[in-house]
């Protein structure tokens, strides 16, 4: 199957009704207006007059980006924030790239089940229930797996070629919770004792883990 059918399929799949996690719109288009400054479990919208074709143009999945990172990832997202023609229609994508190595460490989507196809490359990918059950699979060039919203899940590429996916959602804004970095670069921080008592480790364990994953200047 070409990719670009496959991608499409997923998307379908996704944003069908019975699925939708995001609101029914109720308008043809409501493009988002961010500089409206109101928020209203979505985005005002334009008024139609001003909408552009760009409101709903995103080029930015068409090229691999850099994975110089210390996770040998990075995520492109395609959601409202990038379209904002997308506002109101309950659907989204990105593009993640994994080098040799690389990781797209342990994560949930609060907002979103979501379904990675796979580019190119090979990669293990995962999700765990509620009764930590590892559901896991390796996955390659012309596969799909999907990992139930709210779930934390991951994908690490084991092989020595780098890899690709395009991922889909059933929401325009999915947002991300990244467990190591949601636990320990949060503002204010997480208490130490609750990280130690959770963790089973020591202070020093803790500072050293947050010096680590705190951004870089």
């Amino acid at each position: 199957m070409e990719v670009a059918g496959a991608v499409l399929a997923v998307l379908l799949a996704l944003a069908a009704p019975a699925f939708a996690n995001d609101p029914d719109m109720l308008q043809d288009v409501c493009v988002a207006n961010p500089s409206a400054g109101v928020n209203v479990n979505g985005f005002a919208c334009k008024g139609i007059a001003e909408i552009t074709p760009d409101d709903f143009f995103f080029a930015g999945l068409a090229k691999p980006g850099p994975t110089n990172n210390t996770q040998g990832s990075l995520v492109t997202g395609a959601n409202v924030e990038k379209i904002p023609g997308l506002n109101t229609l309950g659907v989204s994508m990105s593009r993640i790239d994994y080098a040799p190595g690389g990781l797209n460490p342990p994560h949930t989507h609060p907002r979103a089940t979501e379904m990675v196809f796979v580019l190119y490359g090979e990669l293990d990918v995962g999700f765990l229930t509620t009764a930590n059950k590892l559901i896991s699979k390796h996955i390659k060039a012309g596969e799909t797996f999907a990992f139930p919203r709210g779930l934390v899940h991951f994908q690490k590429n084991n092989g020595h070629t780098p890899a690709a996916v395009i991922a889909a959602f059933n929401s325009q804004l999915p947002g991300t919770q990244s467990i190591a970095a949601t636990l320990f670069t949060s503002t204010p921080p997480v208490p130490d004792n609750v990280l130690t008592k959770a963790f089973q480790v020591g202070t020093k364990e803790v500072r050293k883990i947050r010096a680590k994953l705190a951004p870089k200047k």
